[in-house]
Parts: C-alpha cells; sequence; structure tokens
C-alpha cells in the first residue's frame, strides 16, 4: 500500500499516534482532543479503516510496513530540522519499537504501551503459541470465542465458555476491525522480535508503559521486562490496556507529561 491515511488536529510539537488492533483509530478521539490542546496530533491509520477503506480486501499485514509507512507520514507533517514524539499502544507499540530501531532520525521519544512483544520473556515461545491459538480459535469457531480465549490468556484466567459458533462471512470481517486484526495483524506483530541491541542504545528516547489496571497481567509484564531488558523507562498509565479509551482525559495528561515532564523547557500546565 502507498498511500497514506491520517488526520491532524493541534498545535505544538509532532506527536504521532499508531493505534492498537487493526490500526482504526476508533475510541481515541477523547484522547486525541485533549492532547491537541498541547500537541500537534497526527493519528495514523495504516490500512485506511477510518478514511473508507473498512470493507476493501486487507492482506496479512507486517510490523516493518506500518513502521515505514509511519516514518514516511513523519516525512510529510515535519518541518525541515524538527523531530516528533511518538505514541503507540498494542499492535501500534510494536510498531513504536520498529520505528525507533529502524528510523530514529527524527524522533525525540517514544512511548509503547503495552505491546504484545512477548517474545522477549524467557517464557516468551509459549505465549507466541497461544497468541497463534487465539488466531486459530477465531476461524474456528468465530469471534466471541477468539475473545474468550485471548482474554484468559491476557489475564491468566479461565476462559468464558462459548458453545456457539459464529464464524463471519468474508464480507462481514472485513467490515469489523477487531476481526481484521485477528485475521491479519495478531499473529504476525506478536511473532516480531524487536531489535534489543539497537533499542538500548536509543534508551534514553523510549518509555515502556502500561496500564495500572493490567498489573499482574502478560502485557504489563513485558513492558516492565522489555524497560529492565533495554535499561529504559517504565510508566503506569491509567485504565488497562484499553486506558485511552477508559480513561481519555487522565491518558492525555499522564501521555503528556511523560513526554513533556513539568517544569521541563516548552512544558506547559495541565489542568
Amino acid at each position: 500500500m502507498t498511500d497514506l491515511y491520517y488526520d491532524i488536529a493541534g498545535s505544538g510539537p509532532v506527536l504521532l499516534i499508531v493505534p492498537g488492533g487493526a490500526g482504526h483509530p476508533m475510541g481515541l478521539d477523547g484522547m486525541t482532543a485533549r492532547l491537541a490542546e498541547r500537541f500537534t496530533v497526527v493519528t495514523y491509520d495504516p490500512l485506511g479503516l477510518a478514511h473508507g477503506r473498512l470493507g476493501l480486501p486487507v492482506a496479512d499485514q507486517q510490523v516493518e510496513d506500518w513502521s515505514d509507512g509511519a516514518g514516511r507520514v513523519l516525512d510529510a507533517v515535519l518541518p525541515d530540522g524538527q523531530s516528533a514524539y511518538v505514541y503507540g499502544t498494542s499492535a501500534g507499540g510494536v510498531v513504536a519499537l520498529d520505528l525507533l530501531a529502524r528510523h530514529p532520525e527524527r524522533l525525540r521519544h517514544v512511548i509503547a504501551h503495552e505491546p504484545p512483544s512477548v517474545g522477549v520473556l524467557p517464557d516468551g515461545a509459549r505465549h507466541q503459541a497461544m497468541f497463534a491459538e487465539v488466531c486459530d480459535r477465531y476461524r474456528a469457531a468465530g469471534l466471541a470465542a477468539a475473545a474468550s480465549l485471548m482474554t484468559a490468556m491476557l489475564t491468566s484466567s479461565e476462559p468464558t465458555e462459548v458453545s456457539d459458533v459464529q464464524r463471519l462471512s468474508r464480507d462481514e470481517e472485513l467490515a469489523h476491525p477487531m476481526a481484521l486484526s485477528l485475521r491479519h495483524v495478531l499473529r504476525p506483530f506478536t511473532s516480531y522480535a524487536p531489535d534489543l541491541k539497537k533499542l538500548t542504545s536509543l534508551s534514553s528516547r523510549l518509555t515502556l508503559a502500561a496500564g495500572t489496571d493490567s498489573r499482574g497481567q502478560l502485557l504489563h509484564r513485558t513492558a516492565e521486562f522489555l524497560a529492565q531488558a533495554l535499561r529504559g523507562d517504565f510508566a503506569e498509565f491509567p485504565g488497562g490496556h484499553l486506558g485511552a479509551v477508559q480513561e481519555p482525559v487522565l491518558f492525555a495528561q499522564r501521555l503528556a507529561e511523560t513526554l513533556v515532564p513539568v517544569g521541563a523547557p516548552g512544558a506547559t500546565p495541565t489542568t
């Protein structure tokens, strides 16, 4: 895909947002509106799902393709000589890590929130296999069954029994961002191995983040482990894995203060 899909709001230093799932920025309006009071917020939509492409054919996705697209977006919106902040969550957090490792030239600071880069864990191969099982469950039994299994895996709980098989038709799947994620994004993104050596050399520009409500869960553990492995910063944000949707105002405030701490040059007061 050569076309770029993104939205711009606000003014100030550029902050690139890379959503999770299949890249559809649904539910992020509350957070981005608040952030636009302090930043030029550029919300990347890798597959153009919010720009008229929902329902059109989608191929299997690769982290590097999303990362290259994000770099091209920054080339399009960044004035010469300036650098950008980046926030990526979930699958977008994996992209943020790759973007920093492969295209660090114009990045000021990157926050990766609960990236499912579980392969870095000592038991990472087992967790990667479990994500693959979620994708297989979706194909065999549908969205509800896959969601139940993934929730159980992330929270170390027992999956809710789903008795009905409710597979989507291809047309239904193409119109459903979560289904697209399970079909085309989750497996390759959870299989992706971040470049730990390169990221360690750039750790002063990286913060790993996780939700306060995610404590004890797999992706909180992954973010903490990555921060320690890379000798980088770790921060907790309001809410859980979907904190940006659950607590948009508080999440935006925490995000802004992590990128530009209160009292730092260029910081503006928060309310």
